[in-house]
């Protein structure tokens, strides 16, 4: 069974108009090596009308975050604690049931694999239509002239001919178009969107990204946008949650994260990061060592095995203490504000420019 409790952990700032609001969600999974702490107190919140990016690198936790949200976690090897409110209704204590007049309806996500997450059995407009009719009650011929507006609002040509086309029958451009119809065929208020264009080709991406935002406008959701691509999420997103390690390292509006990042992970993950107009005799810089293990992920500051600047804090802080992430524009790190500015300024902002 799935185990639910709540406990007391990092805060994340509380906005009047938040309208998901996580609260030190830690997410375990049982595995036959040992428990994997996949979300270790996570905390942030999403506005109406919002793009919240959540960036990091494979097995930050990113995905894990939000499948928890919307309940699609196995229930026998997986324990979830803290708080998931949306609009105050605390979703880790909800009941399955409950959950799934949610799913669709005020809560939908866009997949990154379409071709796995569509059925291969069903038509496209088949799969467009059955949530519509499941939670509106509407009938196959409403479900089905609602699923040809969705079509066509998303791009899709000749969506009254297409509508009967199965996903194969589709490019992979048209069938991230046909996820998003389906998360959106309901309007939900909350849309996440798990690495949605990582697979297409950089035109398609574009025209996704502008899709998404005009939807965004017409709909008014709550955007979560995952990603490893900063170049998108600077696009994208209004605000930035940096996760490493199943923990939020850095948190602030999306302009001022890219601009100037507090937190050594970020530093790394933007000098890592080609740039265009940039230097080509300035070579990029990868972030040393790998990813933690999340079955015995280090103690202290999760990314002190691999951080440069570990040795200007004073003592063993880094590998005992964990850093705390304070609210509003936050990077959970040892180093005083001073000694960030002065690195920043020094050795992280001309790899930048």
């Amino acid at each position: 069974m799935t185990t639910l409790t709540k406990t007391e952990g990092e805060k994340a700032p509380t906005g009047p108009d938040s309208f998901l609001s996580v609260r030190d969600l830690r997410v375990r999974f049982s595995t036959e090596d040992g428990i994997v702490k996949a979300v270790d107190g996570l905390s942030f919140d999403v506005e109406r009308g919002k793009t919240l990016g959540i960036v990091g690198e494979s097995g930050s936790g990113k995905s894990v975050t939000n499948l928890t949200v919307l309940g699609l976690h196995n229930p026998k090897t997986t324990t979830v604690e803290g708080e998931i409110l949306l609009e105050g209704q605390d979703l880790v204590t909800t009941p399955e049931k409950e959950l799934e007049k949610l799913r669709g309806n005020k809560v939908a996500m866009i997949f990154q694999d379409p071709l796995t997450a569509l059925s291969p059995y069903y038509t496209v407009g088949r799969q467009i239509a059955e949530p519509y009719m499941k939670h509106t009650g509407a009938s196959k011929k409403e479900a089905r002239d609602r699923a040809i507006e969705m079509l066509t609002k998303v791009g899709i040509p000749q969506p009254k001919t297409r509508v009967d086309d199965y996903p194969h029958q589709f490019s992979g451009g048209m069938r991230q178009r046909a996820m998003i119809a389906m998360a959106l065929v309901c309007d939900p208020d909350l849309l996440i969107a798990d690495e949605p264009t990582t697979a297409l080709d950089v035109t398609v991406q574009a025209q996704i990204l502008d899709l998404l935002k005009d939807l965004q406008q017409e709909f008014g959701s709550a955007i979560i946008f995952i990603t490893h691509d900063l170049g998108v999420i600077s696009d994208m997103a209004d605000d930035l949650l940096v996760m490493y390690s199943g923990r939020a390292v850095e948190r602030g509006g999306v302009r001022e994260v890219l601009r100037e990042p507090r937190h050594p992970y970020t530093w790394g993950l933007l000098s890592s990061m080609p740039r265009l107009g940039g230097s080509t005799s300035q070579p990029l810089m990868p972030i040393p060592g790998s990813p933690p293990s999340l079955l015995n992920p280090p103690s202290g500051c999760p990314f002190h095995p691999r951080c440069t600047f570990k040795d200007q804090v004073s003592g063993d802080r880094c590998s005992t203490e964990r850093p705390p992430l304070g609210e509003g524009r936050a990077a959970a790190c040892h180093l005083t504000a001073e000694q960030k500015q002065t690195i920043f300024i020094d050795k992280i902002q001309p790899r930048l420019r």
